[in-house]
C-alpha cells in the first residue's frame, strides 16, 4: 500500500457512524446505498477535513473540547443532509 492509499478523511468514519444512528428516524432510506452515499457526501461537504494516516494520531493531538465541537459539528452536519435529501426525496 503507497502512502497515498494510507490518506483518509478522519471524519468519513464519524459520519457514517451518525448516519446509521439517524436511520431509525429515516426508515425509508435504509438500504438505499445510493441516497446514503449523497447523505454522507452532503454532510462531509459541510465539515472541515482532516486528512490523516492513523486515526491514533489524530486523537492524540484534540482536546476534549475539540473532541465535542467535532461531535456537534458532525451531527449538525448529518442531520442537515438528512433534511435536504427528504425534501428532494420525500419517502
Amino acid at each position: 500500500m503507497s502512502v497515498l492509499e494510507q490518506i483518509h478523511n478522519h471524519h468519513e468514519g464519524e459520519v457514517v457512524e451518525a448516519i446509521a444512528r439517524h436511520l431509525k428516524d429515516h426508515p425509508g432510506f435504509a438500504g438505499d446505498a445510493d441516497v446514503l452515499g449523497d447523505i454522507a457526501c452532503l454532510a462531509l461537504n459541510r465539515l472541515p477535513p482532516r486528512y490523516i494516516r492513523h486515526s491514533v494520531d489524530y486523537a492524540f493531538y484534540r482536546s476534549e473540547q475539540e473532541r465535542l465541537e467535532t461531535a456537534r459539528a458532525i451531527e449538525e452536519a448529518v442531520q442537515y443532509a438528512f433534511a435536504f435529501v427528504t425534501r428532494r426525496e420525500p419517502r
